[in-house]
């Protein structure tokens, strides 16, 4: 068994390594070149050097910048392509999202039919599904849902490409908001719901704990441990006969906003929302509208930088969409 995989020094993809690593066979591992230093110290985690082989190459160039010669040696010997490398990132500007995303998954597609691979498992997103209201399957993916910002518009072209492109085999993964380990709390960035961790900070040290905060409805979420994730996709990529199939990592029980909140509230020992602002007293949205509105953006953008919190964030507190996940369940 051989297996190739893109941004393995990432979150999802150095757990999923690992996960391979119980496995039989040589994983060959995309890199830049600046990158190799952190790829060795992750080698030397894994605990298998044998195994693992270092490919230098770049999401921005056509076949990842793999030498025709490179390309041969691999052609007809890959099982299994993951392509997990794209911008994980609210605020990363829309040419960003662009190349790497898009760019980078034509390039990974590209990479994978020249290879002959005989499954290509391309990792996409939940964000998919944009400002969908209602219940998303794993057979949707084009509903006229409005897509709100770069991030959201990338993953969903992206996801369109690679069923456009690849020639071979093909599997898609949309994870949720992917959060730390399950056991350990390992987290790899601040992001998504850990940008409220400086407002949570800074009201347990200006409120008692035992004050019951108002917030606003955040409506549900849906967040996902790495664990999970990297162990779902490695056991669903090795299963047989699901070949053009999607697949939602998600929560079969998405949790509301406020619940969340209130999980890292009570860790940190901080106040607890103990009620919230109906949706018809404070819209959906409402403080994201507000920010185009002449002389209200700088002041909404002020106190938000003060708190350690993205505008962007606003968008994608919560999910209008229900994740259906009875194939991945199955």
């Amino acid at each position: 068994m051989t297996y190739f995989v893109t941004r393995a020094t990432g979150f999802i993809g150095r757990h999923l390594v690992a996960a391979l690593l119980r496995r039989d066979g040589d994983i060959h591992v995309l890199v830049r070149a600046s990158s190799r230093h952190r790829l060795d110290d992750l080698v030397g985690r894994w605990g298998r050097p044998d195994r693992i082989t270092p490919v230098v190459g770049d999401l921005c160039l056509p076949r990842l910048g793999l030498p025709e010669e490179q390309v041969e040696q691999l052609r007809d010997t890959v099982q299994h392509f993951f392509h997990l490398a794209a911008v994980y990132d609210l605020t990363a500007d829309a040419a960003r999202n662009e190349l790497l995303n898009v760019e980078g998954t034509r390039h990974a597609v590209e990479l994978a039919n020249a290879l002959h691979a005989r499954h290509l498992h391309h990792v996409s997103s939940v964000a998919v599904a944009g400002l969908y209201r209602g219940r998303f399957t794993e057979e949707m993916l084009e509903a006229g849902q409005p897509l709100p910002g770069p991030y959201h518009r990338t993953k969903y072209e992206s996801e369109r490409l690679v069923r456009q492109l690849a020639q071979v085999p093909l599997r898609v993964y949309r994870p949720a908001i992917v959060v730390g380990h399950s056991r350990t709390g390992e987290m790899d960035k601040v992001d998504g719901p850990y940008h409220l961790f400086e407002m949570i900070r800074r009201s347990r040290d200006l409120l008692p704990a035992q004050l019951p905060l108002v917030l606003p409805d955040l409506g549900q979420t849906n967040l996902v441990p790495v664990d999970y994730v990297a162990a779902a996709l490695d056991h669903i990529a090795h299963q047989p006969d699901l070949d053009g199939l999607t697949f939602h990592l998600v929560n079969p029980q998405p949790q509301p906003g406020t619940w969340v909140f209130n999980q890292f509230a009570q860790a940190a020992g901080a106040a607890t929302a103990r009620a919230t602002v109906p949706p018809l007293l404070l819209p959906p949205g409402l403080l994201l509208r507000a920010g185009t509105l002449p002389g209200i953006r700088q002041a909404r953008d002020n106190v938000l930088a003060e708190l350690g919190i993205p505008a962007e964030l606003l968008g994608v507190l919560g999910f209008p969409a229900r994740f259906s996940s009875l194939r991945t369940g199955r």
